[in-house]
């Protein structure tokens, strides 16, 4: 049996690859862990300002507008950045922005000033959406394209840990001796402050390894005119669009009314503080589906898992609305576990396959976030008309739209297959 041998200048080009595709994925380890942590713990801005403020449930989802609206205003500035500067000077740039984020959250948490903190979470979102398009897309194109999704999916496990010690660690300093009208605790800002110490770590990490790519650009240039026009072409890229717009509706309306549905007394009755911890089961599910979602995708095609996550998910919010009790409380924050692999496998499913297109791209995915303002607002619209539980219906059909897009990018495997 003959052995085909590389070529030298081949087998160091490989090598190198592979040590800066490693060291990528070990340092985007903490972005992605404080990126959930942060995400999971403004959740709990909600409950805390409803109460407070004596707001309701659209005045009180006026911060998951203010969270999420940056990834629609600021994407395209934040797709030019990476081109312009490359990944790991962007990822820099974005933790940086984070950092300031979360101190002005802390001072406008302090000051009880509900417009101050809806533009400290816009600043925090704005520093997120640059991480969203640099740290998803490099990761994904640097290395091999083969196993992008598992990789991807890996790394939000990483990212679930963090929501799932967000509430764990932040409900006591948020949600702690609630009462309409009282004044926000000093303590209540040390989940921010200390996120900004880590977040300000993280960027000098990362500007110490701004020159970790071997390539000057770090990516070849491309026309934005024809970048644009090729891209939005591209018929599984604008039904990932949709499906990502929908998928963080869901699981962000879902992760945000998950506490004041557990403190119905039709469903578990509990206090505030126990609700928010108990909101760390929704993500722990997310958590363990991604590792294992990572594995299953070794096995199974990333389409039909998606597909199948995505009528899990239909069916356990629909039984959410119907069952009473415990039984409800538990199908509601089962969800999280069908979530798990969506946002990942959805991102990978959607990327064009010219990587120089990926950053536009990765633009116009990052600006369907855009969902996380959207549907949770929609949502609090109906449940203050008709009722929190009947609300939970919307979420549902956004997992049936997700169902289409995974039944759409996997009927053409089985047909070439």
């Amino acid at each position: 049996m003959s052995v085909v041998t590389l070529p030298k200048e081949t087998q160091r080009s490989s090598d190198a690859t592979e040590f800066v595709a490693k060291r990528l994925f070990w340092l985007s380890i903490g972005v992605f862990f404080i990126g959930g942590f942060l995400s999971a713990s403004v959740s709990l801005l909600v409950p805390q300002l409803k109460l407070l403020l004596v707001l309701d449930y659209k005045g009180a989802l006026l911060i998951q507008i203010a969270f999420h609206s940056s990834y629609l205003l600021f994407a395209l500035p934040a797709a030019v950045a990476v081109v312009r500067i490359g990944y790991m000077r962007a990822i820099f740039m974005g933790l940086a922005v984070m950092a300031a984020g979360c101190l002005a959250l802390a001072v406008a948490q302090g000051l009880r000033d509900f417009v101050l903190v809806l533009g400290s979470l816009l600043l925090l979102s704005g520093g997120q959406t640059i991480l969203q398009i640099a740290a998803n897309t490099v990761v994904t194109v640097i290395g091999p394209s083969r196993g992008s999704a598992a990789r991807l999916t890996l790394l939000q496990g990483f990212n679930s840990l963090g929501t799932v010690l967000g509430p764990l660690l932040t409900a006591p300093y948020l949600l702690a001796n609630l009462s309409p009208g009282d004044t926000v605790a000093v303590t209540a800002s040390l989940p921010f402050v200390a996120s900004g110490a880590i977040l300000s770590v993280l960027s000098i990490v990362y500007f110490s390894h701004r020159t970790l790519l071997p390539n000057k650009r770090e990516m070849p240039p491309v026309s934005w005119t024809k970048g644009m026009t090729s891209v939005l072409r591209d018929r599984r890229l604008i039904w990932g669009i949709f499906a990502i717009f929908v998928y963080v509706g869901a699981e962000v309306t879902i992760g945000t009314l998950l506490t004041n549905v557990l403190m119905l007394p039709e469903r578990l009755g509990v206090e505030p503080v126990t609700a928010g911890r108990l909101v760390s089961l929704y993500w722990a599910g997310a958590m363990l589906g991604r590792f294992a979602g990572a594995w299953a995708m070794t096995r199974i095609s990333e389409a039909r898992l998606l597909l199948f996550a995505a009528l899990m998910a239909l069916a356990l919010t629909v039984a959410a609305v119907l069952l009473s009790g415990l039984a409800g409380s538990a199908a509601l924050i089962a969800v999280g576990m069908c979530n798990a692999i969506m946002y990942p496998t959805i991102y990978a499913l959607a990327m064009p396959q010219d990587s120089r297109m990926a950053p536009l791209a990765s633009m116009w995915l990052c600006m369907a976030v855009v969902g996380g303002a959207i549907i949770p607002m929609l949502t609090g619209a109906v449940a203050d008309a008709a009722g929190l539980l009947l609300a939970l219906l919307l979420p549902a059909i956004c997992y049936a739209g997700i169902a289409l897009f995974a039944a759409m990018c996997m009927t053409p495997k089985e047909t070439a297959a």
